[in-house]
């Protein structure tokens, strides 16, 4: 008989929940055994932890971290084995992560502009076929700097030489007790003024020809790194 059968007799409903309780009790129990170990080990996967923070100079630790110290360091320690497993690093105030932030911008831009300088050396070793190439480029440079460095000269020589006749002239009047007359003053003041920016520009083109050899040089060394052959 088939257990999905209802029996006709009394005695043989009996005979089968006889047979059938048991069965299903040992059922019951295997599947509570199962959910009880899983249980159980779920349980000693997830280990507890203990917390270990430092307050008002003192280290304290406890198995929970209270809402007064989520911002400052710890160290995280599994109860079971005592070993440490995990460091965390105090919150930054505002003025910290201000700086940090700064720093971060400050650090890429730098990337940039060494990748950047990267490619200009990457494109000047390719452009030049030979050391004689590239010195000849800077040298186009330092061709119209000294250029400009001579005309800057002949232009401090001639305010110079100018300056003085009208101060010796002026000198002349005074001499000879006469008064220096006030467009020869306004002009002395012009001449002198234009003297003195055409020696501060002599003075930022020699600074700039210095320049051009110092860059020439730190081609010229980017340009052997770049050409040596690699291992």
């Amino acid at each position: 008989m088939f257990l999905g059968e209802f029996p006709t007799a009394p005695s043989d409903f009996a005979d089968v929940m006889n047979r059938t309780l048991p069965l299903l009790a040992c059922t019951l129990m295997l599947a509570t055994t199962g959910v009880a170990i899983a249980q159980k080990k779920s349980g000693e996967g997830a280990a507890k932890k203990l917390y270990c923070w430092n307050e008002n100079g003192a280290r304290v630790c406890g198995d929970a971290l209270p809402a007064h110290a989520v911002d400052n360091a710890r160290t995280e320690i599994n109860a079971r084995s005592g070993l440490a497993t995990k460091e965390v690093a105090r919150a930054l105030t505002a003025q910290e992560r201000a700086a940090a932030e700064a720093q971060a911008k400050l650090d890429k831009e730098k990337a940039a502009l060494d990748e950047a300088k990267n490619r200009r050396d990457r494109a000047m070793a390719e452009s030049y076929a030979t050391e004689d190439d590239l010195r000849r480029a800077f040298g186009e440079r330092q061709a119209v700097m000294d250029e400009s460095i001579k005309a800057s000269r002949l232009g401090v020589e001639g305010r110079r030489d100018t300056l003085i006749a009208l101060l010796r002239r002026a000198g002349e009047n005074e001499l000879s007790g006469k008064p220096v007359p006030k467009p020869a003053q306004q002009n002395v003041r012009i001449q002198h003024d234009q003297l003195i920016r055409q020696q501060e520009l002599l003075v930022q083109q020699l600074a700039e020809r210095e320049v051009i050899d110092e860059e020439l040089a730190a081609a010229l060394e980017r340009y052997h790194a770049l050409r040596q052959p690699r291992s």
